[in-house]
């Protein structure tokens, strides 16, 4: 296979009457396929993003068990756009609706609606510029940018049921370029499509280069087990006195490590695959997750929030998994919290949407994943025609499963107890698509923040006026654990690689 021939889809004539005809918009993608029966994604991912700063991968498992047909892969983003202390102020999502808006994405059908974009996160501390009540000075020992994305035009579709991989670049002509030869920019478009396809037709992929492993190394609480059970105190302190319904306090947990953050993403996603995987190369950083959770979506103007409230264990037999599950269901405590985060869902959905439109799509349904069974509901409405998927973000922004209720009230207590920016925990990751009805992004939950030979590992969980402190301790400590034993085990193996084949540089 030459991939400099390999021929381009749809062909310049079409793109032209799109563009210059039926005049739809100003950005086309274009693409050429290569078969991948031979390629996983993680090798697709190692072999564009070695020589790159910036660079992701985004894939899915849907219901514990099933993967999604398509997996995203990216690098060498043309550029990348930061909000936070040292960087461009304000909010992040102003940044990305001005630089998206330049594109006026045309959609084919060959593709799926996703081509490029924006990717990247949104921390939890953004909630200032959303809700500028809740802004007040807290300590920031991670550092990173209240947000951070990538803007790629050029990427990988890994296409699991075909087996294929569509290499899409696009054909954009700005607004304010004036005459431009279309034929010049769509031969441009074309060569990046190639030469990214080139790049993955080599026999061999780059192993990440992983330091020595070092076995044993303890996690730190930022608070301790006495400091979490006073949080939980506290709170109950204020719903008695009828200040909040609900809160999620958290803890983070350090834990130093030599491991390569994208040999604990490989592990992560054997022993915990999730609706929304993802491994960001943020350059002085990683952000690598598991999560369960949708936050927002928007599919052709229609809005999406799941809450995700009430879990237990899987069983060991098939039995068992029922009659957990079950259980689950009758429980009036899972229930009742359950019941108030989806009136939460629907008061955040409603002041973005046509109000006729707003519904439950499905509620407390058993949704099975690998390690265990969540009490799930999903809510939705058309957003109504002077709103955009912005601002349908910034309603929904964070979810009422990582806050609490009343939501801003909330954060306002949960952030004087922490006194700590939570950074991307409880924040968001996901894509805002080049077309401007689409994007998609989870809660990062189940998610760890690799930065200077430590993996931070966040976890929450919600407060009622019932609550045991110990309990919802032990909780927390109990939602860590996944995490913590994908490095566990990443690391095991790591070491007893090295130990087998000293000479070699892993």
């Amino acid at each position: 296979m030459n991939p400099q021939k390999l021929p381009a889809f749809p062909p310049l004539e079409t793109v032209e009457r799109l563009i210059n005809v039926e005049k739809l918009g100003n950005c086309v993608p274009v693409y050429v396929e290569i078969p991948a029966d031979l390629l996983t994604p993680c090798m697709a991912y190692l072999r564009i993003a070695k020589d790159s700063k910036y660079s992701f991968l985004l894939e899915s498992v849907i219901n514990g068990e099933n993967v999604a047909r398509y997996s995203f892969i990216g690098a060498d983003p043309i550029k990348i756009i930061k909000t936070g202390l040292e960087e461009q102020s304000g909010d992040p999502m102003t940044v990305l609706q001005k630089e998206l808006a330049l594109h006026k994405y045309i959609k084919i059908p060959e593709v799926p609606t996703f081509t490029g974009g924006a990717i990247g996160y949104v921390s939890f501390d953004c909630i200032q510029h959303f809700e500028p009540k809740t802004a007040c000075q807290l300590s920031d020992p991670l550092g990173i940018p209240d947000a951070l994305f990538m803007l790629v035009d050029t990427l990988l579709i890994y296409d699991h049921l075909f087996q294929t991989v569509k290499v899409v670049s696009h054909v954009f002509c700005p607004q304010n370029a004036g005459t431009v030869n279309l034929a010049f920019i769509y031969q441009t478009a074309v060569a990046k499509a190639r030469r990214l396809a080139k790049s993955l037709a080599v026999n061999t992929t780059p192993e990440p280069v992983q330091p020595p492993i070092v076995i044993g190394q303890q996690a730190v609480s930022n608070v301790g087990k006495e400091g979490y059970e006073g949080f939980v105190t506290t709170l109950k302190k204020h719903i008695v006195a009828g200040d909040i319904i609900q809160a999620v306090p958290s803890q983070r947990l350090a834990r130093p490590t030599s491991l390569h953050p994208f040999n604990a993403y490989r592990q992560l996603r054997q022993i915990n695959p999730s609706p929304y995987m993802f491994y960001l190369d943020c350059g002085d950083f990683q952000i690598v997750g598991a999560s369960p959770e949708t936050l927002c979506k928007v599919q052709k103007n229609v809005v999406f929030n799941h809450a995700i409230a009430g879990t237990t264990k899987r069983g060991e037999t098939l039995d068992e998994d029922e009659k957990l599950g079950a259980a689950l269901l009758a429980s009036e405590k899972d229930r009742a919290e359950h019941i108030m985060l989806v009136d939460l869902a629907r008061n955040d959905v409603n002041r973005v949407c046509q109000p006729k439109t707003v519904k439950v799509d499905h509620l407390m349904n058993l949704e099975k994943f690998s390690h265990v069974i969540h009490l799930t509901s999903q809510v939705s409405g058309t957003l109504r025609e002077d709103k955009t998927r912005f601002d349908a973000f910034r309603s929904i922004f964070p979810a009422g499963t990582v806050s609490g209720a009343p939501k801003i009230k909330a954060i306002e207590i949960i952030s004087s107890l922490e006194k700590e920016r939570r950074g991307v925990y409880a924040g968001a990751v996901g894509r805002f698509d080049f077309a401007d009805d689409e994007m998609d992004t989870c809660i990062a939950i189940r998610t760890m923040t690799f930065k200077d030979g430590v993996a931070y590992l966040q976890a929450g969980g919600g407060i009622v006026f019932d609550s045991e402190e110990e309990d919802e301790y032990v909780e927390t400590i109990n939602k860590l654990q996944g995490n913590a034993r994908a490095l566990d085990l990443a690391e095991r193996y790591w070491s007893e690689m090295q130990q087998s084949t000293p000479s070699r540089s892993r």
